[in-house]
């Protein structure tokens, strides 16, 4: 019977150039370059208005991590909540103003709803609904 070896770590990703991995060197080329671009056709102050938060973002995407989540995809995933469609539901519950004069106020109450064929079709369309036409 043959033995194979199991990769370990396979959620670390290798450093190709020196301390910093591909995404990172990249991330800081892309950074460099585009600062680089702004020195080349703008003033110096101008320089340093616009270069200064592109070298921000180019280091928070290398390096800044959000519960233990790259920059990259923590941005990627804010653009698509903010651009992405939103159904909200709201149901007005009863307040203590509507209730009859003679009623007891109880603790809040568990309600499970009764689910049928027809409730479950209703709730898996509400759930499957988006705009396909803007």
């Amino acid at each position: 019977m043959r033995q194979f070896d199991v990769p370990q770590f396979i959620d670390v990703e290798d450093k190709i150039f020196g301390p910093l991995t591909l995404k990172q060197f990249v991330y800081l080329l892309g950074g460099a370059a585009s600062v680089f671009i702004l020195y080349v056709f703008l003033p110096f102050f101008l320089v340093i208005l616009f270069g200064l938060p592109v070298a921000g973002f180019a280091l928070a995407l290398a390096f800044y991590k959000i519960n233990n989540q790259p920059f990259i995809k923590v941005v990627g995933n804010a653009i698509s909540y903010y651009l992405g469609s939103r159904l909200y539901i709201w149901k007005r519950g009863e307040t203590e103003s509507e209730k009859p004069a003679g009623a007891k106020t109880e603790g809040p109450k568990l309600e499970v709803p009764k689910v049928t064929r027809g409730k479950l079709k209703d709730l898996a369309w509400s759930l499957d609904v988006k705009e396909k036409v803007k």
